[in-house]
């Protein structure tokens, strides 16, 4: 093998071994937890035991929720001043082991954060609500309010 073949087979082995590595995983598991629409949301939670996990602030989850969603806010956004012994991190030892856990927010980017956390306490079926609370108002489903 001539010099010139050598060049370009080691171009071909690093440009394969980059793609392999950068490139991102199928399926809808990117995370360790599954993606959900609204759709598929209000199915799980009409026939199954499903804990359903509000992770937005207090005065959010106030002036309107998911009937039956547990409030455990995932960061102090919104302008919110809680002490971090009240966000999920600390508090990730009230989530349920033994159920699905469905994680939703305002519009779908704090519930990632709260999913990761979950799976990375050892948690293995949590499902994101894609689009949060709003998607969720948006397909005419309902909601309730604390205030």
């Amino acid at each position: 093998m001539n010099k010139q073949n050598l060049v370009y087979l080691a171009s071909f082995l690093v440009i394969l071994i980059a793609i392999l590595i950068f490139a991102p995983r199928g399926g809808d598991r990117p995370s360790g937890f599954t993606n959900v629409s609204v759709e598929e949301a209000k199915e799980l939670l009409d026939e199954e035991d499903v804990f359903l996990l509000d992770v937005r602030t207090p005065p959010e989850f106030n002036s309107f929720h998911i009937e039956g969603a547990t409030l455990i806010p995932v960061t102090n956004s919104s302008g919110s001043s809680l002490s971090s012994d009240k966000l999920l991190e600390a508090r990730v030892d009230e989530v349920p082991e033994n159920k699905k856990i469905l994680v939703y927010c305002r519009s779908g980017h704090r519930s990632i954060s709260a999913s990761k956390i979950l799976v990375n306490a050892g948690y293995s079926q949590v499902y994101n609500m894609e689009g949060g609370i709003n998607a969720w108002t948006g397909a005419g489903y309902p909601v309730v309010s604390s205030e």
